[in-house]
């Protein structure tokens, strides 16, 4: 088995700030290696490096890269860019910021074809259509012909899938290339990444800070934080008797079908109720799209409604109806007795500070211009909240409950991982202490040990301050952790409503069951790591 990686004591920076210090790792032929940590742990920055793909001031300080016994860290950006796509694929992290949005879907996937010279112009767009099935695209022939912005976060994530293996590298660095997709199209695409290596021999250097994806498809982890690794070897070995109390640590915080359910809590009165809603969107001349359909369900005061599925499913554009950011096609929508549809003016600016959203993708609704202190504080400015001093310690005081510190006060979201943005976003979604919280995706970006955190810090303020939370998630394990009731959604119908125990014990529906028996790190041994 032949190496195709090589990594041996790179050194990266940012400025004067040391993101990697001295790390050394290996890929073999055929081989799946997983890095996991924390967020800000620098595993996308070893990725990066790799491919000479660093951004802003980040620059390698020493070390050496070598891919297929070719030293690359010093190689030239033209003999990079022959590697990067044809040799080597990426997966980058974040889907919104990697896809052109002016330009077709099936055209960004066929650039990387003509570029290497694998196909003319009119048999590129006919593969773009085969790369686009193999990665789980649904109506790939529509898809191909819209923009990045008309499809979901995890159909946007499987695009970057398609077009990083759109040339059969010999190696695949995929940085977090789940961390958008719901279980089912989550498995189905490593198994499709399983295949391609039985089939190719290629190599995979997966960046995961998702340690269930890390135990089910991994032949070896490295486990990294603060830019060091503090251990390695094989994935059933350090999962079974991990040595660091570091990697004991994140593998007792991953969350898992286990783990304890929250504690059953009466019925209390409705604070949102969606009662048979439909939203239809045109999206082409004569053709239109059901993405939800008679829907109904209610949040309760306190309490936490989760709304699971596979990503398409209607999940987000529910939660956008029931908060009145999508006007409905047909239905009704109460908040707390009033009808939303009906708000203007200054009803609807009330409704706005009562209640406030998370959204999927943190850096998209993160203005890139503005400090982490002016993100922040910018709710309690626009509402003019207690004084200029007061408002300056809720910021510091919110960005102390997401597990940030006070130097990130002037830090901008591009300086920022990308779990870090989510605890931004997350942070100022709480300024106001609203009524209502629609959590979009709210941990998918984060590591186990912050995710558990941040879902601790959730149920602390739901308890606190009686918080109502409308929970969307393609992670069921999360769901299981935080939920009070239940709505599984396929193709924008409801499919199967209720308690979380009823949900997860006694699933009815055959595609709920299929949704849990997709849920990864199943082999991680709670018990075992406890001991």
């Amino acid at each position: 088995m032949s190496r195709i990686l090589d990594v041996e004591n790179l050194r990266v920076s940012y400025g004067d700030n040391v993101a990697v210090a001295g790390v050394s790792l290996t890929v073999d032929q055929g081989e799946v290696v997983a890095v996991v940590g924390e967020s800000g742990s620098g595993k996308s920055t070893t990725a990066h490096a790799i491919i000479g793909l660093l951004a802003g001031t980040g620059h390698v300080t020493g070390g050496t890269v070598r891919f297929d016994g070719h030293r690359i860290d010093d190689a030239s950006e033209k003999t990079l860019d022959r590697l990067r796509g044809a040799h080597i694929g990426l997966v980058p992290q974040d889907p919104t910021t990697s896809l052109n949005p002016v330009i077709r879907i099936g055209d960004q996937v066929a650039e990387v074809l003509r570029v290497h010279g694998l196909a003319t112009t009119r048999s590129a767009r006919l593969e773009a259509i085969r790369i686009l099935t193999e990665a789980g695209i649904d109506n790939p022939e529509v898809r191909a012909r819209q923009y990045p912005q008309d499809l979901s976060g995890g159909q946007r994530q499987r695009v970057l899938i398609g077009i990083a293996l759109a040339c059969r590298p010999e190696l695949l660095i995929a940085d977090e290339p789940t961390s958008a997709l719901d279980v089912t199209v989550q498995r189905r695409i490593l198994d499709h990444l399983d295949a391609r290596v039985a089939e190719t021999g290629a190599a995979v250097l997966l960046i995961t800070h998702d340690l269930g994806v890390a135990a089910d498809r991994a032949d070896r982890l490295i486990v990294m934080s603060k830019g060091e690794i503090v251990e390695t070897g094989r994935t059933a070995e350090i999962l079974a008797n991990p040595q660091h109390e570091y990697t004991k640590s994140l593998l007792a915080a991953a969350p898992s079908l286990g783990s304890e359910l929250r504690p059953h809590r009466s019925a209390t009165e409705p604070i949102l109720t969606v009662s048979e809603v439909s939203k239809t969107f045109r999206i082409g001349r004569g053709v239109t799209l059901d993405a939800v359909k008679s829907a109904s369900v209610t949040v309760q005061r306190g309490r936490t409604l989760s709304v699971v599925g596979e990503s398409g499913s209607g999940k987000s554009t529910l939660a956008r109806v029931a908060i009145g950011l999508e006007a409905l096609t047909s239905g009704s929508v109460q908040f707390d007795g009033t009808e939303v549809a009906t708000l203007r003016g200054s009803a609807l600016r009330a409704l706005r500070r009562r209640v406030q959203i998370v959204y999927q993708n943190p850096y998209a609704s993160l203005n890139p211009k503005l400090s982490v202190e002016q993100i922040v504080k910018e709710p309690l400015d626009a509402f003019k909240v207690g004084s200029k001093a007061e408002r300056s310690a809720r910021t510091a005081e919110l960005l102390d409950q997401v597990s940030l510190s006070g130097e990130y006060l002037r830090r901008r979201p591009s300086e920022l991982s990308g779990g870090q943005r989510q605890r931004v976003a997350i942070a100022r979604a709480l300024a106001l202490r609203p009524d209502l919280v629609v959590l979009d995706e709210p941990v998918s970006a984060l590591d186990v040990s912050v995710q558990s955190q941040i879902l601790e810090l959730l149920a602390d303020l739901q308890s606190e301050l009686e918080l109502s939370y409308l929970f969307i998630s393609h992670d069921l394990a999360v769901v299981r952790q935080i939920s009070d009731t239940v709505a599984v959604m396929q193709s924008g119908t409801i499919v199967e409503y209720g308690g979380v125990a009823e949900i997860f014990d006694n699933p009815v529906q055959e595609y709920t069951r299929e949704l849990l028996a997709a849920i990864p790190g199943t082999s991680i041994d709670k018990e075992a790591v406890r001991a």
